[in-house]
């Protein structure tokens, strides 16, 4: 249901909203659909309880996070109101985490403290001097760090976007002929 894709948990997190234009597809239309995210993205081991407060916390939280990570990747200056909330939200205390005696690591926390991780995160990359880069793919929006030798990663994953693109591209070539 969730991608981790983006190379960093505030782009992942900003990614639940997979395109932005056209068709809005939510993967967060409800507070249980965060706690499950919690989980999925090893935040918290157990879905905790999240109410509509919550929810529309987290969403304040990751709309702010994209439209700063896009006014970096474009070279803009980061709008007062989107940096108080990312600066409001990293406040707070991050889950636990301990290491048992098994070796497994266990992580708790309240929804709070997965928003206070997220944000932080979302700050980690935005003061850093990571390259942040849309998908290449125009029926998506996401955001990724681009790591790759030379910076030319072109999608979001090669996997989702890369390969409709290509397989696309090739349908065309063969139709023409």
């Amino acid at each position: 249901m969730f991608t981790f894709v983006s190379g960093n948990l505030a782009l992942d997190f900003a990614g639940t909203i997979k395109a932005r234009t056209g068709s809005f597809d939510d993967a967060l239309g409800r507070p249980a659909d965060l706690a499950e995210w919690f989980v999925a993205a090893e935040l918290l081991d157990r879905a905790p309880d999240c109410d509509a407060g919550t929810l529309d916390r987290a969403v304040r939280l990751r709309e702010a996070a994209y439209r700063m990570a896009i006014a970096v990747s474009h070279g803009e200056p980061l709008a007062d109101a989107d940096r108080r909330i990312v600066n409001d939200c990293a406040k707070g205390e991050l889950p636990a985490i301990s290491l048992r005696a098994d070796g497994t690591i266990t992580r708790t926390g309240t929804p709070a403290a997965a928003l206070t991780a997220i944000a932080r995160a979302a700050i980690e990359l935005l003061g850093s001097s990571a390259s942040i880069k849309e998908c290449g793919r125009a029926e998506c929006t996401r955001l990724y760090v681009d790591a790759s030798r030379g910076g030319t990663r072109r999608w979001c994953d090669m996997t989702i976007c890369g390969n409709r693109v290509k397989s696309a591209a090739f349908r065309a070539r063969h139709t023409a002929d």
